[in-house]
């Protein structure tokens, strides 16, 4: 998971539980920039009353506005949609070479009603690695938080869409990144609002800021390979986990604090569920270990699989897995052998030629 996305999950459930605790709090969002804007859209900031603050939307030098607009927010219950031109002097400041601007949204929670629950909700969707998105109409702050479906966010917007308006959000989805989207505005929809006559707007302006789980690898066969390997993961942003029965391999004084898993790999891979934000490598050799964690995880939607061992080993593994009723398409999604062809020697640089090749087929998605 991207930085941006790892932090906003956090920056969430502070705010939920700020919001628990009976204190106001805001959610400042930048929604657009540009130039070289000192962070990305998505980038998030929470503010309670007494001006206590986690999160960042340019690095410190707009901070203390935004902060001033949030406590406004929690007084007037109004939201904001502030906008900044990132000097070039501030740009240095945040390590930048050069200027920008950026646009940010502040909106305070609503003491009462379904504000605290949807954030809440967000946060144990993500926790039950359930994707999700919130939407966000400009300008008036109302939300929704919608499962990562295309056909999900269409509904969420009020009327059909264009094929492009579809394509639009399909993308942000797919990418992980938070995005604008428009809709054409109805007369109603001007008459009801006085931001849209003021601003002469034709249409109305969502933001769709996703949330999913953190991808994650699981390694079967704690060997010497998956030291660096989860190592090396989980400095990438995975959340890893070791399976293997052979408690002398999957050992805390091995693997420091990793998940490991002692039982037989399909009981594991059942147990743990692989959804399309896992990856499955095995290492063993072993067929008693490796195919049956093949034969799960080609069952499942994991977005990468792969298995080390040489080309006469793989041959023989794609024997066995043809006997076993999987087709050539299936077999196919298997990396084998695993890593890319970089000349590869140590356990070090096998991981690493792993790493690259997962992180690879987790991004290409986004492409």
């Amino acid at each position: 998971m991207s930085s941006v996305m790892s932090d906003s999950l956090a920056l969430l459930q502070q705010a939920a539980t700020w919001h628990a605790a009976g204190r106001k709090v805001a959610v400042a969002t930048v929604v657009k920039t540009w130039g070289s804007s000192p962070r990305p859209p998505g980038s998030m900031l929470v503010v309670n009353e007494d001006s206590e603050f986690v999160g960042s939307v340019s690095g410190g030098c707009i901070e203390g506005a935004v902060v001033s607009a949030a406590l406004s927010s929690m007084q007037d219950g109004q939201a904001r949609l502030l906008s900044f031109g990132v000097t070039h002097d501030m740009a240095w400041e945040v390590g930048l070479a050069c200027g920008g601007q950026v646009e940010v949204f502040v909106r305070a929670l609503a003491s009462a009603g379904p504000d605290g629950e949807r954030y809440s909700a967000l946060c144990s969707a993500l926790a039950e690695r359930r994707p999700v998105a919130l939407l966000t109409a400009i300008p008036d702050g109302e939300q929704r938080l919608i499962t990562l479906d295309e056909s999900a966010v269409c509904a969420a917007l009020a009327r059909p869409e264009s094929p492009a308006l579809r394509s639009l959000l399909a993308q942000a989805l797919r990418s992980e990144q938070a995005s604008e989207v428009r809709e054409e505005a109805t007369a109603s929809d001007v008459a009801a609002s006085a931001a849209l006559q003021a601003a002469g707007e034709i249409s109305r302006r969502f933001f769709l800021q996703p949330f999913c789980p953190p991808p994650r690898l699981i390694i079967v066969g704690a060997v010497h390979i998956a030291q660096p390997l989860s190592q090396m993961a989980a400095l990438s942003g995975l959340s890893v986990i070791v399976i293997d029965p052979r408690t002398a391999f999957a050992s805390e004084a091995r693997f420091p604090g990793v998940d490991l898993r002692t039982t037989w790999p399909a009981q594991a891979l059942a147990s743990v569920g692989v959804d399309a934000r896992t990856a499955v490598v095995t290492l063993t050799h072993d067929p008693k270990l490796d195919d049956p964690a093949l034969e799960a995880a080609l069952h499942s939607q994991a977005f990468y699989v792969g298995s080390l061992g040489s080309g006469k080993t793989h041959a023989a593994r794609c024997s066995r897995l043809r006997n076993k009723g999987f087709s050539d398409d299936q077999i196919a999604r298997i990396h084998g052998p695993v890593g890319l062809k970089i000349g590869a020697r140590s356990p070090a640089e096998i991981a690493v030629s792993i790493l690259a090749e997962l992180i690879a087929a987790l991004r290409s998605e986004a492409r």
